[in-house]
């Protein structure tokens, strides 16, 4: 009997012994699977991987939303309200006079008196002056003139003129000398008869023996103004603002 029971208490030591050993073994096998996938340069492949994943999500919803935005601005080009503002632009830039501009109107050209004087008479009554260009000028804008240009300087609001010696200046310091030659565009009929209305400017250019030639002109070309523009005090008000 008690042989039984040594034998029956030895048998349980060895199970015991056994689980001990197999526990460790799963231990150890446990913290070497660990130890391999927590190495860095696992971890980190992990992590590349994920990240790439995300970045051909992103990718992807990027490429759909450029496809959506091209779609959209295509319809816009195509719109009738870019067509509009393209339209509002172009005349925006031709009421500046910074595009080249044709058609129908008048061409003046004016150059100093060819009369002889007699002693006593006063020269300076029979050349051209800078008033009297503007007088030009301002009855051809009166008479509804598009764009005006003077040997081939295209007048702008800013444009300038003013007498030195025998030449006018310009479009800040453009020089021209006579024969100075108007170009005018706009209704042919309406800007003649401005110029040549009776008492009108051409006829008191006349009187002092200034040479006067108005034309008509079916087809002229009036330049775009090539000069530099710069505001440097006006500034535009946004609208509905008051000040």
């Amino acid at each position: 009997m008690g042989g039984m029971t040594v034998k029956i208490r030895g048998f349980h030591w060895a199970l015991v012994l056994v689980g001990l050993v197999m526990g460790l073994m799963l231990a150890v096998q446990f913290r070497l699977t660990r130890d391999i996938q927590e190495t860095p340069p696992v971890k980190q492949t992990q992590t590349l991987a994920a990240q790439v994943n995300q970045a051909k999500k992103e990718r992807d919803e990027l490429q759909r939303r450029v496809s959506d935005l091209r779609a959209r601005l295509d319809e816009v080009a195509a719109g009738p309200r870019l067509n509009a503002l393209k339209e509002e632009l172009n005349r925006v830039r031709i009421a500046a006079g910074l595009v080249e501009v044709s058609g129908p109107g008048v061409e003046v050209t004016l150059n100093d008196s060819n009369q002889i004087l007699q002693p006593g008479q006063n020269p300076n009554l029979y050349v051209l002056h800078d008033e009297d260009v503007l007088k030009i000028i301002n009855e051809l804008k009166a008479a509804g003139a598009e764009a005006i240009a003077i040997n081939g300087q295209r007048m702008l609001a800013t444009s300038e003129i003013r007498c030195v010696g025998p030449t006018i200046l310009t479009n800040r310091n453009q020089r021209l000398t006579p024969p100075f030659v108007i170009s005018a565009i706009g209704n042919p009929d309406n800007l003649i008869n401005s110029l040549l209305m009776r008492g009108g400017v051409v006829e008191q250019l006349r009187f002092w023996a200034i040479q006067v030639e108005v034309k008509k002109v079916a087809q002229l070309t009036v330049p775009a103004y090539t000069g530099g523009v710069r505001f440097e005090y006006a500034r535009p008000l946004e609208e509905g603002v008051k000040r």
